[in-house]
């Protein structure tokens, strides 16, 4: 493609470079871009790749903007909260640059929908915060023989690197098993610094103009790990698995499969029965009631200080196996922590240590806050 007057007066600080130059910037805006993921890492990721002039970005993603995500999901405004976050972001991104074509996809990405959705673009970056999506993009990523430019993140520590079974190891190479379910909190369970995934996604986004330009030594078996704390940037090499399952020298997988059940995360909520599970509403009206009930929070402290359900005792999900003895199996208890995954797991530790009369708070303190006391603060 031919660059007009008007592109090269915006992309002139690339073009005088001579490992960019007219030919590079002409790459850039013939290519196609999927960014899964419009948050933490997305942001920053898109917003640099529409003002590098990518000329075509895909954005998938199903979520809308919640207060919560403004702290580092800077493509957003406290004006879209509620709105989809595809539609926020395509008006930033179109606002930033209008030449860049758009394309949106409002849903989850999944095994029936990935190979289409990937299939039409050059350049795959994964910015989702769930193993099970991970797994998926990396395997069709593999199949589809496509680029994953990978980041994550949690608290304080961020990883990137770019997986290319063609040319190096993929994520399965890395991370052959997922890790149990529970195990590795989320950043809504956790926590992360608001600036971290500014670094990362942008770091994602430079990998991705380097492949895109064919220059410089991208992330390829490689692994970037950053912690802001100490401001310390590390290298891992990493060595493709002749084994991996996916890209491997005798490949097991050849087609996408169940990433939940393989993750564990449907069999971890098919592990609980109903009678096992308790509503805000049906715990509200048993405090009420006077109902002698023992309630576990399992949080941790600083979320507990953010708020709590009036007459909670908090024990952490960490320290639970060393507080077990001030818990009595006789009573009757009902755990909770914010959306009720990690109390569903202190359910499962407490069976196995002899105590039967356990429900979960289904939906958390979040559901608490929502459909029973609003003074409880969302976060």
């Amino acid at each position: 493609m031919r660059l007009t007057n008007k592109q090269i007066a915006r992309y002139s600080r690339h073009i005088i470079m001579p490992e960019v130059g007219m030919e590079g910037q002409q790459k850039i805006c013939s290519s196609s871009v999927l960014c899964i993921g419009a948050g933490g890492l997305g942001s920053p990721l898109a917003l640099y790749l529409a003002a590098a002039g990518v000329g075509r970005i895909g954005l998938v993603d199903f979520d809308v903007v919640d207060l919560s995500n403004l702290q580092r999901q800077i493509i957003h405004s406290g004006a879209d909260e509620g709105r989809p976050k595809i539609e926020s972001a395509k008006e930033r991104l179109q606002s930033l640059n209008s030449e860049v074509k758009i394309e949106t996809y409002q849903t989850r990405l999944t095994s029936e929908n990935a190979m289409e959705i990937l299939a039409g673009y050059d350049i795959i970056v994964d910015g989702t915060d769930n193993f099970a999506t991970r797994y998926l993009v990396n395997d069709a990523c593999v199949l589809l023989g496509k680029p994953n430019v990978y980041g994550s993140i949690f608290r304080f520590e961020g990883q990137a690197s770019v997986f290319w079974a063609e040319k190096g190891p993929c994520y399965r190479c890395l991370y052959p098993e997922p890790p149990p379910p529970g195990l590795v909190p989320s950043c809504a369970e956790g926590g992360v610094l608001g600036i971290l995934p500014g670094i990362i996604g942008t770091i994602q986004a430079a990998e991705t103009i380097k492949l895109i330009l064919g220059q410089g030594t991208p992330l390829i078996g490689q692994l970037l790990l950053l912690d802001v704390l100490d401001m310390q940037f590390r290298r891992l090499k990493l060595k493709k698995n002749p084994d991996c399952p996916i890209c491997g020298e005798i490949p097991t997988i050849t087609g996408l499969i169940d990433y939940d059940q393989f993750c564990g995360a449907r069999e971890e909520e098919e592990a609980i029965g109903a009678e096992e599970e308790i509503s805000v509403e049906d715990l509200d009206a048993l405090l009420k009631k006077g109902v002698d009930i023992v309630l576990v929070d399992v949080r941790e402290r600083p979320e507990w200080e953010i708020g709590h359900i009036e007459g909670a005792r908090l024990i952490p999900l960490s320290e639970l196996p060393y507080r077990v003895n001030e818990l009595d199996t006789a009573d009757e208890i009902v755990l909770q922590c914010h959306h009720g995954m990690r109390s569903l797991k202190a359910l499962h530790f407490l069976k196995q240590m002899g105590f039967s009369k356990l429900k979960n708070l289904v939906g958390g303190i979040d559901n608490w806050s929502v459909r029973v006391d609003p003074s409880v603060p969302r976060y």
